[in-house]
């Protein structure tokens, strides 16, 4: 099982090299991807103790069945395996980012209670290119089209990585053929009820017009390297504008704002909100503060006062930009996400993770 020039060994081999410190967490529905990605590791025998858990979000009949069925294959292999149950009661929309949004959640506890600090997902190139087609039609600008990344922060202290995101599926469906070992499928994956499962009925149609995975995977790779250059531009931006407040709150000059890049204006003004303590605001209502209302204000030189994120923005007629809270609103209901723009970890699965 262990032989040369084997690409699923060879993904996997990085994220186990020896001196690990804490216990690494598989997650393992029982599908081809997660099954060579349990398989694969333990034929690695890894320094790190490796664990095995399966996600029961009790929407199929069968998922009980089949994460015991993991169970069995993780014990015959000498891990531990645990079963993760999502009990929440379930929405009747978003139930794919719902999902999502839970597993990940139960994961990052599971590993803390187990002393893991590193969580492993079998996410492939193709699971990367229906992320990116997800979140270029929900409008996404570059953090969404940059698509899942390899590794990200799941919890403080945890990782979480995805070694096979440069495979193919298909390379991880002939690995386990090739060795005998039995997998299931999904069958919410061919589900026309859900996007990703219409997206992917239209790849070999997108594929044959050149929107190959590797292609869209590839655009994934080049939007994240130009996201992480203008995000690190405007972090020095900010730090650059940023004024001394009295009350220790978020001001910002107006206009040395006001001659920056716009991409690096706008991601400049997102940062000071998430400092000042702002969430839950959208890609477009962001844009229309910045190119609608903020930079034609400190243009003109007139003042100009709009609310985003729980805040009130305001600029003076010196240019000076003020963030503070807002004041409550009576029957407001819960934020909404953003959409990809900003952040360090996945945007929302409605625009496109896994």
């Amino acid at each position: 099982m262990t032989g040369p020039d084997d690409p699923v060994l060879d993904a996997l081999r990085p994220w186990l090299k020896p001196g690990g410190a804490g216990h690494v967490l598989l997650a393992v529905s029982g599908g081809p991807d997660s099954t060579a990605l349990m398989y694969a590791a333990a034929s690695l025998r890894p320094t790190s103790p490796l664990l095995v858990a399966t996600i029961d979000h009790g929407l199929r009949p069968d998922a009980a069945a089949e994460a015991e069925a993991v169970g069995r294959a993780a014990h015959a292999l000498g891990l531990p395996h645990a079963v993760l149950c999502w009990r929440d009661d379930k929405p009747i929309t978003g139930l794919q980012d719902a999902a999502r949004a839970a597993r990940y959640r139960l994961l990052a506890d599971h590993a803390a209670q187990a002393g893991a600090d590193l969580v492993l997902t079998a996410h492939t190139r193709d699971d990367q290119a229906e992320t990116v087609l997800m979140r270029l039609a929900a409008g996404s600008a570059l953090a969404g089209l940059a698509g899942m990344r390899p590794e990200r922060q799941l919890a403080p202290g945890l990782r979480l990585g995805r070694p096979f995101l440069g495979l193919d599926k298909t390379a991880l469906v002939g690995w386990c053929e090739a060795r005998g070992i039995p997998f299931v499928r999904d069958p919410s994956n061919t589900n026309p009820l859900f996007a990703r499962a219409r997206l992917r009925a239209a790849a070999k149609a997108l594929a044959a017009e050149g929107l190959t995975s590797t292609r869209l995977a590839r655009l994934a790779e080049r939007a994240a390297r130009d996201e992480a250059a203008l995000r690190q531009a405007a972090q020095c931006a900010l730090l650059d504008i940023r004024l001394s407040a009295p009350d220790g709150g978020m001001r910002l000059d107006g206009l040395r704002l006001r001659d920056l890049p716009e991409a690096v204006a706008l991601r400049c003004i997102d940062l000071a909100i998430e400092a000042a303590g702002g969430s839950g605001h959208r890609l477009e209502r962001l844009e229309a503060l910045v190119f609608t209302h903020l930079l034609p204000a400190l243009r003109a030189g007139t003042t100009m006062r709009r609310t985003l994120a729980g805040l009130v923005i305001g600029a003076d007629a010196r240019g000076i930009l003020i963030f503070s809270p807002a004041p409550p609103r009576k029957n407001a209901g819960p934020a909404s996400p953003t959409t990809g723009l900003l952040g360090n970890g996945d945007p929302p699965a409605y625009i496109g993770d896994a």
